[in-house]
């Protein structure tokens, strides 16, 4: 009796489903298909607020640029503003003055000394703002691109900072093809020159062309004199021997090729890949006498790049190598990943003398159309410059400050071992940080 109940329980529960399973099923689907296409539509409204966003951000940018005036340093309302109240309007566009400019290279020689570095910066006085103010005046380039340089594509080929000299710094730049350089120049202070101008291609920059930079390093020759001698007494009469100076030569060899120069910038790990620099040769000049009798050699390297302060930090070693401060055996362990305490040479004697393009010479130098950008023609106006404005302002102001005589003096405060003070800089996870970019200081 009790197995036939059982049986007939399990009769039913299996009719039943048989009866139910198909009407759930199909009540599953449909209720999938619903969310579906509720999630949907929730989607395409989200896309069309994020597009009618994106479309209204668009315009405002649009409004914004319609509407912007100058940058900080030419207030152009304020201007407007003057010239409405003495009664003079700005001209009209006139479009048959628009003048047609094309790529242009320019070698551009300064002396640094008086100037906050090459780059345009608002309310300091730069070598870009002395060439742009230059230009606009004789219409090389126009008002828009006077307030946004990158219209004029303009790149220099190298940033130099405070205090620095260029002797043959290069920058691109659309211009026009009837220039005046001789009148442009007038409108130059004399610290700035312009010397040529070359056509090149149309995707030309001055920066990523660049395949090497030379930079200079004039000195006097006391500074390599040994720790243990009294150089106050001799820092107009010091004449360095041949001895000494082939073990500068020596020394200075030592940082050629590729290595990582981490500890020769700020702000860099010896993980970063950008630590690492190639530097194809460093060299010594034979001794010479400046004007006020004082013995000076001219230490020049060049290399693919350099980084914030590397070329000063590798002098400063090399001094302190040289006089006995310390040992090669410090720059050897500076290549390597500890953090040491190194000397940083005076700015004073570091001048950017050339900036190569062998790579760009070749390809479109003998084309027909573009000349290398050798600037040969100008290497007679370029000495003389490079002579009375700056290697005349080193001679003149370590005869008379003697910078390189004070900071001789601190050479024994460092400890040219692993720094105690700061750990190791955080990791960059081989992102280039804008601190050390190329050529920052140089």
């Amino acid at each position: 009796m009790f197995l036939s109940r059982l049986l007939n329980s399990y009769t039913k529960a299996v009719r039943l489903k048989t009866i139910s399973t198909p009407w759930n099923r199909h009540k599953s689907f449909a209720a999938a298909m619903s969310e579906a296409l509720d999630k949907l539509e929730l989607e395409n409204e989200a896309r069309k607020e994020a597009k009618s966003s994106e479309n209204e951000a668009v315009k405002d940018a649009n409004r914004i640029k319609r509407t912007l005036k100058r940058k900080k340093w030419v207030d152009w309302k304020e201007q407007d503003e003057q010239d409405a109240a003495s009664g003079v309007k700005r001209e009209p566009f006139d479009p048959a003055e628009r003048i047609k400019r094309k790529k242009s290279a320019i070698l551009l020689s300064y002396s640094g000394a008086n100037y906050y570095g090459m780059q345009r910066n608002p309310g300091m006085q730069t070598i870009e703002e002395e060439l742009f103010k230059a230009m606009l005046k004789h219409k090389w380039i126009t008002e828009d691109s006077f307030e946004q340089v990158q219209i004029a594509s303009f790149q220099r080929a190298a940033r130099t900072d405070k205090g620095v000299s260029a002797a043959r710094q290069v920058c691109s730049v659309k211009l026009p093809e009837e220039l005046d350089l001789e009148a442009f120049n007038a409108d130059l202070p004399e610290q700035i020159r312009l010397f040529g101008v070359e056509r090149v291609t149309k995707g030309f920059n001055a920066k990523d062309q660049c395949n090497a930079r030379t930079y200079t390093y004039t000195l006097p020759t006391m500074a390599f004199a040994p720790h243990e001698e009294k150089v106050e007494d001799l820092h107009d009469t010091f004449r360095i021997s041949p001895e000494l100076l082939e073990k500068v030569k020596e020394t200075l060899k030592l940082y050629e090729g590729t290595k990582n120069f981490h500890n020769f910038t700020s702000k860099k790990s010896f993980l970063d890949p950008s630590s690492k620099r190639f530097i194809m040769s460093f060299t010594s000049s034979e001794p010479f006498q400046s004007p006020q009798g004082i013995e000076f050699v001219t230490l020049k390297v060049k290399g693919q790049s350099f980084m914030l302060h590397q070329i000063r930090k590798m002098v400063g070693l090399a001094i302190a190598i040289v006089r006995g401060n310390t040992t090669t055996t410090s720059l050897e362990r500076a290549l390597t990943e500890e953090r040491l305490d190194l000397p940083m040479a005076p700015g004073l004697g570091l001048v950017l003398d050339t900036v190569h393009y062998e790579r760009y010479n070749v390809r479109y130098g003998k084309d027909g159309i573009h000349n290398p950008l050798t600037w040969q023609a100008q290497d007679a106006q370029v000495q003389e410059f490079i002579e009375r404005e700056i290697f005349s302002q080193i001679y003149k102001t370590e005869a008379e400050q003697r910078n390189m005589l004070d900071w001789i003096g601190t050479l024994h405060y460092h400890s040219y071992d692993t720094r105690k003070e700061d750990g190791p800089p955080a990791p960059t996870d081989g992102k280039r940080s804008k601190a050390g970019d190329d050529d920052n200081d140089e």
